[in-house]
C-alpha cells in the first residue's frame, strides 16, 4: 500500500469523525482505491462511498462521512461535461487518447478528471466540479477538431460505457484463465500480470492467480480493459465451463 495514500485516508476519516464533516478525495485510480480497501479497518466508523458520476465508472472519489455521522447529506461534487464537435461534418473520429491528450495539454492533474465516456455523436468526462468552469471555457478543441464542452444535468439514458457479451470456455473459473482469454495472452502471461501489481477485482488489488471470482465482480488489467464476469453458463460435454462475460469496449 502506499503509504502516503493511507496517511491521507486516515487523515481525511480522522478529520470527518471530529469536525462532522464530508470529506472528499479527488478521483482515485484503482491502486488509490485499493490501498483504501485496505486501511479501511483502521479508520474511524465515519461510513464511506465511492462513486465516479455514473454507473461503470472505473475512477472514483470517495466520500468519508455519513448521515448518521455529520448530521446531513451531501452530494459528490461531480460534474458531466458532454464535448461534441461544434461541426459534426468536419469533425474527426475521436478516441480516449484523443480526449484524455488534449486535457493534459491544458495542464489539468490527472486527479481532477474521472472517467471519460466516448460515443460517436459526443463524449462524457466527469470532473470535479471547481475544474467545470474552467473546462467549458477553455477545452475548445481536440486535434484538429473544434468542440463545445457543456455541462449536463446526467448522462444519456442506457448504458454510458459499452459493454460486448461473450461466453468463453473455461478448464475452471481461476482468474488467470479469465484473463488470458479475455485478453489473448498465454497463460504464463496472463499469471505474470498478479505480481506486477497490474489485477484488481472490485476495486482491490488481486495477487492471486487461482482467484475465483464471483458473479457480477469488475476485473480490471491496468493497461488492457476491464470486464464484468457473469459466471458460468453451463458445462461443456468435456466438462468446461461455458462462461459468460462483459467486456467493456
Amino acid at each position: 500500500m502506499d503509504e502516503l495514500n493511507g496517511r491521507r485516508f486516515l487523515e481525511l476519516a480522522e478529520r470527518a469523525w471530529s469536525q462532522g464533516t464530508y470529506q472528499f478525495t479527488p478521483f482515485l485510480d484503482l491502486a488509490g482505491q485499493s490501498d483504501f480497501h485496505q486501511i479501511k479497518p483502521k479508520l474511524p466508523p465515519v461510513g464511506w462511498q465511492l462513486y465516479g458520476g455514473a454507473e461503470g465508472c472505473e475512477r472514483k472519489m470517495l466520500c468519508l462521512g455519513c448521515e448518521e455521522v455529520c448530521g446531513y447529506d451531501a452530494p459528490f461534487p461531480i460534474v458531466c461535461l458532454k464535448i461534441a464537435p461544434l461541426s459534426a461534418k468536419f469533425a474527426e473520429p475521436l478516441t480516449h487518447r484523443d480526449y484524455l491528450g488534449a486535457l493534459m495539454a491544458l495542464g489539468i492533474e490527472r486527479e481532477l478528471l474521472g472517467d471519460i465516456a466516448v460515443r460517436p455523436e459526443a463524449a462524457y468526462l466527469f470532473c470535479l466540479s471547481r475544474i467545470a468552469p474552467y473546462l467549458v471555457d477553455n477545452f475548445t478543441q481536440a486535434r484538429r477538431t473544434s468542440l463545445s464542452c457543456v455541462p449536463c444535468d446526467a448522462p444519456p439514458a442506457g448504458e454510458l460505457f459499452r459493454v460486448e457479451r461473450r461466453v468463453i470456455q473455461l478448464q475452471s473459473e481461476r482468474l488467470d484463465a479469465l484473463i488470458a482469454h479475455l485478453f489473448r495472452l498465454s497463460r504464463g502471461d496472463a499469471q505474470a500480470l498478479f505480481p506486477q501489481g497490474r489485477v484488481f477485482v472490485d476495486g482491490r488489488l488481486c495477487d492471486s492467480p487461482s482467484f475465483a471470482p464471483k458473479p457480477g465482480q469488475i476485473v480490471s488489467i491496468r493497461g488492457l480493459g476491464r470486464a464484468r464476469y457473469l459466471g458460468v453458463d453451463s458445462l461443456s460435454k468435456k466438462g468446461k465451463c461455458n462462461t459468460a462475460v462483459e467486456i467493456y469496449v
